[in-house]
């Protein structure tokens, strides 16, 4: 008679709480060292891979179900910005050993919420102990005809610059955690100061609006460095020059209100990142049948420049004055 070997720890851990999000027949059920990912005939598969990391990309003690969600939506948004449609992810979660199981409970949940809402199920990953922080890395995976990925290299003289949805309310949502009395300062109401902090906590990515931005932009990229220096960054792989109006450039009711009460925080909103929207160019003749697909999608959709020769993002002033700021882009290093 030979006995069944015993479960280790990391088995019964994975086997409660990430098997059940293992829906696609080519997780295997979590039952093997890999998966299998079969893209549709004529599709490509993109890959995209970000981590987030305690004290770093959110504090301790925010809920475990939104730090969950924020791993995968990061990676979501730049499928969205792709055009490509979520197929499926890999987690590597390395956990302190302060984390209990009703932390991995709500945890758990939250990450099954959000691969059933977008359709992104789990197929695989690994999972760690630490002394040092928290830390969640997620691979994407998305799909798309083939060579229709929709890259930063694209944009061309002439065409508009737009944005989704607005633009630095996860930066101002970061400073009010970091520093409370800014509600004060900033002159917001408690459903301001919500909204800000929301925003930070929980990105929403444009998945919704993919499919038309691989139909209709010619580049994009989406937003989580900061305005200013993602869109830098798709000029310079394009080889052209983005000359943007400031005052175009969409705010919440609680940025406007922010910017308001202390004028210099515009360079945090431009600068400060995690927005997770999208900046993409657009020719003039598709803009109609862009601006039709984000209504019909439920998302906001601004032009706020156009694209000319030369090189670099330039931001300009109501009047006409350029912008200069301090740190361009978010950075690690």
């Amino acid at each position: 008679m030979v006995e069944e070997t015993p479960q280790s720890g990391e088995d019964r851990l994975i086997a409660r709480y990430f098997r059940p999000l293992a829906t696609h027949p080519g997780a295997l059920g979590l039952s093997d060292d890999a998966a299998t990912l079969t893209p549709p005939p004529g599709c490509d598969v993109v890959l995209k891979t970000d981590a987030v990391v305690g004290g770093v990309h959110f504090f301790a003690d925010d809920p475990p179900e939104l730090i969950a969600k924020k791993a995968l939506r990061v990676n979501l948004s730049d499928l969205a910005a792709k055009g490509a449609s979520p197929a499926g992810f890999l987690l590597s979660l390395v956990l302190p050993e302060t984390v209990d199981a009703n932390w991995l409970d709500a945890f758990a949940r939250g990450l099954g919420e959000d691969a059933h809402a977008y359709g992104c199920p789990l197929m695989g990953g690994d999972t760690d102990r630490t002394s040092g922080p928290l830390t969640v890395a997620i691979a994407a995976f998305g799909t798309l005809p083939t060579g229709s990925m929709v890259r930063r290299g694209g944009a061309r003289p002439g065409e508009r610059v737009i944005v989704t949805g607005t633009i630095g309310d996860a930066a101002l949502g970061l400073q009010l955690r970091r520093d409370p009395q800014a509600t004060a300062r900033w002159r917001l109401d408690p459903r301001q100061s919500a909204h800000l902090l929301e925003r930070y906590l929980l990105p929403q990515p444009r998945n919704a609006l993919a499919l038309a931005l691989r139909q209709h932009a010619s580049a994009a990229m989406d937003v989580s460095d900061g305005l200013v220096g993602d869109l830098g960054k798709l000029c310079a792989v394009s080889g052209v020059r983005a000359d943007i109006e400031v005052v175009r450039v969409p705010l919440s009711e609680a940025g406007r209100t922010a910017v308001a009460g202390e004028a210099s925080l515009i360079e945090t909103v431009l600068t400060g990142g995690d927005d997770y929207e999208v900046v993409a160019t657009v020719a003039p003749a598709a803009m109609t049948a862009l601006a039709a697909a984000a209504e019909a999608a439920g998302v906001a959709l601004t032009e706020i420049g156009t694209v000319a020769e030369g090189r670099g993002a330039h931001f300009f002033d109501r009047a006409g004055n350029a912008l200069l700021f301090k740190q361009p882009s978010f950075s690690h290093f």
